[in-house]
């Protein structure tokens, strides 16, 4: 396996394999560019089907918070680290602990944070070895909230842009693809504003409690990106768009909290060429590490207020991406690379 050759490999400045014989500890913490400051990025622990699979979404993963925190205007490079074993099975205090120091070898060149699988108990432990973490009960907390916030605005955006309904979401269907932390709250706020949701999800009580609380309409989850809606919300894993699923979407725009919606990029291209607008991920979902940017960790005092006037600007963003995508006749996806790269280069 080289790290050279990997499909995802874009000029990454640092890739650590790390392994602990004690706890039988195997991650990789991927950096890729730190031109506007430290990396920061979720540690995320999952069930590879093998170490190419895991180097992958390192790879990706990291890229993406270089793009994520540039456009959200944060003093923050790209970096993510990823956990080999099943966060049901193979996770414990030790193994947290383990993985806390490997980070702190990188001696603060990647701050570690929350992410799939990982908990802020999780957190907290690694925080014992390390103080090259965040998201510990001590500072920022559950990220969630802010994640789903950030995706309900961006979600505001890409309807007044794309349907033209300025005035509120009331009666917008969207279809939302996983109801774990961000996507349940992303349905509250949604339900709220008056949309009408239909939902999917491999665990029956989530679906059960939307369906109770919000009126969802429950949907396979084999099925749900072809739904007869207005918005397609990606709030699971990524890739979901791909070259089956690309031809079989029934949204006129896709908007969620998923990380790596396009399997490749050019599956933006074929997004625009259908008439779907797409809001790239990486964008719209940043609320997470805009309120660990003003967390206590890098001096913040975590004002709520600040945060949420922050999160808003994602809605303008977003804005700008679609409009210049118009004119130049580009993906959004390609046009918010652009910008970002402009910031980072």
């Amino acid at each position: 396996m080289s790290v050279y050759t990997a499909p995802a490999f874009d000029e990454h400045e640092n890739v650590l394999f790390g392994f602990d014989r004690e706890t039988g500890l195997r991650a990789i913490i991927a950096i890729h560019n730190t031109s506007l400051g430290p990396a920061v990025g979720g540690c995320r622990m999952w069930p590879y089907a093998d170490e190419a699979a895991a180097l992958e979404d390192a790879l990706r993963l990291s890229r993406g918070m270089t793009y994520k925190s540039a456009l959200a205007g944060l003093p923050f490079g790209g970096g993510k680290s990823v956990i080999i074993g099943d966060a049901r099975k193979d996770k414990t205090p030790a193994l947290m602990r383990a993985m806390g120091r490997i980070v702190d070898s990188l001696a603060g060149r990647y701050v570690a944070a929350e992410d799939i699988g990982m908990t802020v108990a999780d957190m907290d432990e690694m925080a014992k070895v390390t103080k090259h973490v965040t998201g510990t009960s001590a500072s920022s907390g559950n990220p969630s909230p802010y994640t789903g916030y950030g995706v309900f605005q961006g979600i505001r955006a890409a309807v007044a842009h794309k349907l033209g309904h300025n005035d509120g979401l009331a009666d917008v269907q969207v279809a939302i693809q996983g109801l774990g932390s961000v996507g349940f709250d992303l349905a509250r706020r949604l339900h709220e504003a008056g949309a009408r949701l239909q939902v999917a999800d491999i665990n029956g009580e989530a679906i059960t409690r939307a369906v109770d609380e919000f009126g969802a309409v429950p949907v396979d989850t084999h099925d749900v990106h072809g739904a007869d809606v207005d918005v397609f919300a990606p709030c699971a894993l990524g890739a979901v768009i791909n070259d089956q699923s690309v031809g079989e979407l029934g949204a006129k725009i896709i908007a969620g909290s998923a990380n790596n919606q396009l399997a490749d990029d050019r599956h933006g291209a074929e997004l625009a060429a259908r008439g779907i607008l797409n809001a790239p991920d990486y964008v719209i979902n940043a609320g997470g590490i805009i309120e660990i940017a003003h967390g206590t960790d890098f001096g913040g005092t975590h004002d709520d207020t600040a945060i949420f006037e922050h999160l808003d600007r994602i809605h303008d963003t977003l804005l700008e991406i679609f409009e210049r995508a118009d004119t130049e006749g580009a993906a959004t996806n390609f046009v918010a690379d652009q910008m970002a790269e402009e910031r980072f280069s």
